[in-house]
């Protein structure tokens, strides 16, 4: 080949290995926070006793605290120390879209891990076994009380049908933008019920629904469920149902592809599951661990 045509080849061919270089990985959150940058933490406000806003106007809760012993692990990395945190009401309709545009780093609240969820962010090693559950008025009717614990097959031996009659023409209720809200959906459509979803802006809304003859149901994530009935005045003419509907590990959100921010936010939970120091956690806001948490805790943590 004319030295004039290969020289004219190279030439061409040089954007092109220009272009093929693989170009610098945007700085992760650590790097970020060793550069100046604020540690944004998210937390929901109406989620007790997973996360809240308390009577001080600061956050609390059994996440809130998990989240705070990621940041004094945060402070332990090296340059570090001094880093400030700035605790920011998270919206249940925008908290994933926060995550992922970088708003926020921590989402510290009461999010069910779902694959969809996934597709927009990543999230920690689960911190709590939580699933849907529901809470009604004490004076339903034993029929809708019945079917909602799931003993509907005591009424005919067709009990499908019947508890799908029971149903027909109620009002359930659920918090929007929920997990809690696309599994009643979901359930409402298989089964063929015509029944009205009321959706509410927070459990505290949702049980004073309830109350008011609003809805016959509120399902949404039982531990917050149990404590906003336990909270309300009315309390002792609530019922909360024993019965989970679904089983969903609820953890902390992160963002996408921040391996080191999630590799010390595991260690950081591993650490706590494995030194039994995550059963003083789970007390304060729960009672005492029963043998099923504690073997949850050792099932999730991540060994070193």
């Amino acid at each position: 080949m004319p030295r004039t045509v290969l020289l004219s080849a190279i030439l061409l061919a040089a954007p092109l290995v220009l272009a093929a270089r693989p170009q610098p990985a945007p700085p992760g959150t650590l790097d970020r926070l060793r550069a100046g940058a604020t540690l944004h933490v998210g937390y929901r406000t109406d989620a007790r006793p997973l996360s809240f806003r308390d009577e001080n106007g600061r956050a609390a809760g059994y996440s809130v605290a998990l989240c705070q012993a990621i940041v004094e692990d945060i402070r332990r990395e090296p340059g570090l120390g001094a880093v400030h945190v700035d605790w920011v009401p998270a919206s249940i309709d925008d908290r994933f879209e926060a995550l992922r545009q970088g708003s926020l780093d921590l989402l510290c609240g009461a999010s069910s891990v779902t694959l969809a969820r996934r597709a927009q962010v990543s999230f920690s090693i689960p911190i709590f076994d939580g699933g849907i559950g529901a809470i009604m008025r004490g004076d339903a009717p034993d029929t809708l009380r019945t079917v909602i614990a799931g003993q509907a097959q005591t009424f005919q031996p067709v009990w499908e049908a019947s508890a799908t009659q029971v149903l027909q023409g109620r009002t359930f209720a659920a918090v929007q933008n929920t997990t809690a809200d696309t599994w009643l959906a979901a359930q409402v459509r298989a089964r063929r019920v015509t029944a009205e979803i009321a959706r509410v802006a927070s459990y505290e809304a949702g049980v004073q629904a309830v109350v008011d003859g609003k809805a016959e149901v509120l399902f949404g994530e039982r531990a917050a469920l149990f404590d906003a009935a336990h909270r309300h005045p009315s309390a002792g003419s609530l019922l909360v149902v024993d019965r989970f509907f679904t089983f969903e590990p609820l953890a902390i959100g992160l963002p996408r592809g921040d391996e080191d921010l999630r590799l010390l936010v595991d260690g950081t939970l591993s650490r706590l599951y494995l030194s039994g120091q995550i059963n003083t956690i789970y007390a304060t806001w729960f009672g005492t661990p029963l043998n099923s948490a504690n073997t949850f805790f050792r099932w999730s943590a991540i060994p070193q």
